[in-house]
């Protein structure tokens, strides 16, 4: 699984996630800061990228187009420490794995993590 990192996700997480196995990459890297929602889910979708992101629009742009990919992972929670939050990202990716690569939406909050299967 690949994880693109939307421009709302702490720097932190990318060395974090790394560190953990999953292959990451931040938007800003193949990106402008100022792309639209659209445009990152285009790129997520074009190179088969699950992208994570705090931003509940990704999710409403999948409701709309009834897409099956990219696959969007949505942290709905703030966590103080990165490294607590990171694994709860991490476990929830590597649980979900086989369904994030098929099409899902899979919310993450400290209590839980919830999939959803695409197309919405």
């Amino acid at each position: 699984m690949k994880v693109l990192l939307d421009m709302n996700i702490p720097l932190k997480y990318y060395t974090l996630l790394a560190e953990r196995g999953i292959e990451v990459l931040l938007w800003t890297d193949v990106g402008t800061p100022s792309a639209s929602d659209a445009e990152i889910m285009a790129y997520a979708h074009e190179n088969d990228f699950t992208v994570l992101t705090c931003d509940l629009d990704f999710g409403t742009i999948l409701s709309v187009t009834h897409d099956l990919k990219p696959s969007v992972t949505q942290v709905r929670a703030s966590v103080i420490h990165a490294e607590r939050a990171v694994d709860l990202i991490a476990t929830a990716l590597t649980q979900y794995a086989d369904d994030l690569d098929k099409g899902a939406i899979l919310s993450i909050d400290l209590k839980s993590a919830r999939l959803r299967l695409l197309p919405l």
